[in-house]
């Protein structure tokens, strides 16, 4: 079999990365100090690598992150109320592990669906699906799917996502089947999978957020009692970057 033939034949076998690193290495020096083991070994390093590429971009996708963010970039320099130490932990993954949730709570403006989004695109280069729910969005979408018959689909999907972001949580109080959809969504993910929760909101009045009060204590049940908490404080960070 030639050369062509080989790289032809990792193609039909869908593994490109590894015939283009092939066709690289076969224009080096014959020897180059490497034995067989060791050629054959960063053919596939490049074949996975390729391929964990590829995964990470499915889940950056499927996730909808808001806003484009890292850990490396979140800004602990500017005063509000940010334990360092607290998200340094995050960081690291033992609550995606644990399945506990995290609540970031803060007036407009001091970073709260950045640090969300980060927390998230870390999870997901970690190797853990992500995604993002504005909370009124996902009431809605939850309203058309049980007119068109893909609700408990749905359900299925988000209970099955490692880390679940509900932004603007209490921008407007739940109501009717809305409330009762949320209890759903929490209730299959509960002590299974992490939910991160932003709010402008304090936690201590999440309970009139939700009309019916059986309702607001399964849900605040679920999601407070393991939860990792940031208070965010202080004025409006966009503000304070405009010299306003």
């Amino acid at each position: 079999m030639t050369n062509e033939e080989t790289i032809e034949k990792l193609y039909d076998l869908k593994l490109g990365a590894m015939a283009e690193a092939f066709r690289e290495m076969l224009t080096r020096p014959q020897d180059g100090g490497l034995s067989f083991a060791e050629r054959l070994g960063l053919l596939v390093d490049r074949e996975w690598l390729r391929r964990e590429e590829n995964r990470l971009a499915r889940r950056m996708k499927a996730a909808r992150l808001k806003v484009p963010a890292s850990v490396e970039e979140v800004d602990f320099r500017t005063p509000r109320g940010l334990d360092r130490d607290v998200f340094v932990d995050l960081v690291a993954g033992g609550y995606l592990r644990h399945h506990h949730n995290v609540i970031i709570t803060g007036a407009t403006g001091l970073g709260k669906t950045y640090l969300g989004c980060a927390l998230a695109d870390r999870a997901l280069r970690d190797g853990f699906t992500a995604r993002y729910y504005r909370l009124p969005r996902l009431a809605f979408e939850l309203a058309l799917a049980r007119a068109d018959g893909s609700y408990l689909k749905i359900l299925g999907q988000l209970a099955k996502v490692d880390l679940l972001i509900l932004d603007d949580w209490g921008l407007a109080p739940l109501e009717g089947q809305a409330q009762h959809d949320l209890l759903e969504v929490i209730d299959d993910r509960t002590q299974s999978r992490s939910t991160l929760v932003a709010s402008q909101v304090p936690v201590g009045e999440w309970h009139r957020l939700l009309a019916d009060p059986t309702v607001a204590d399964a849900v605040l049940d679920r999601l407070v009692h393991n939860a990792v908490r940031i208070d965010l404080k202080g004025g409006s960070m966009r503000k304070r970057r405009a010299g306003t």
